[in-house]
């Protein structure tokens, strides 16, 4: 679906839409989506910006980041997007953007694919460090065993720093 302006001058546009796994673009992000995304969302002009508020839920699958196990991650977000034409900003010169306004996205004078918009919120939704649990011990810096699932062979921890072996001596 593309949201244009000219059509936000005649009605605001409601939005129900399941996008089942796979439909979206994750644009190489590491995840996957492995439950349907539901998406309720409006879209309205307020002036010359396109506005739009909505909900998301889905469930994906990341890796652990201490351990690489596989995680499902419930995904519940809620949106609220302000669009401002591309050509409303000087792309010739540098401006300071006041702070109130560090939240307003842009679009060319063609508009919106909305699918782009699900799959930003999809990837800003995704925490910055995934865990499996809060007491994850991770994979065993020597051995590489994942330490939740059995114990690690290797003696003490090797000493002094762990970039010596990138030193080349």
């Amino acid at each position: 679906m593309f949201i244009t302006e000219q059509e936000l001058e005649l009605h605001r546009i409601v939005v129900s839409k399941t996008y089942e796994p796979g439909a979206l673009d994750d644009k190489g992000a590491e995840f996957r989506q492995v439950g349907p995304l539901n998406l309720e969302a409006v879209a309205e002009l307020v002036g010359s910006e396109i506005h739009i508020r909505g909900k998301l839920s889905t469930r994906l699958k990341v890796c652990c980041d201490r351990c690489l196990a596989d995680v499902e991650l419930p995904i519940d977000r809620q949106f609220d997007l302000f669009y401002r034409p591309l050509a409303t900003i000087a792309v010739e010169e540098e401006i300071k953007i006041p702070e109130d306004e560090l939240e307003v996205g842009f679009y060319p004078e063609s508009g919106i694919p909305l699918d782009d918009v699900v799959t930003e919120q999809v990837i800003l939704a995704v925490p910055m460090k995934v865990v499996c649990q809060p007491d994850c011990l991770g994979l065993c810096p020597t051995c590489r065993v994942n330490r939740n699932i059995e114990k690690c062979q290797c003696l003490a921890a090797p000493s002094g720093s762990p970039f010596v072996l990138l030193k080349g001596e």
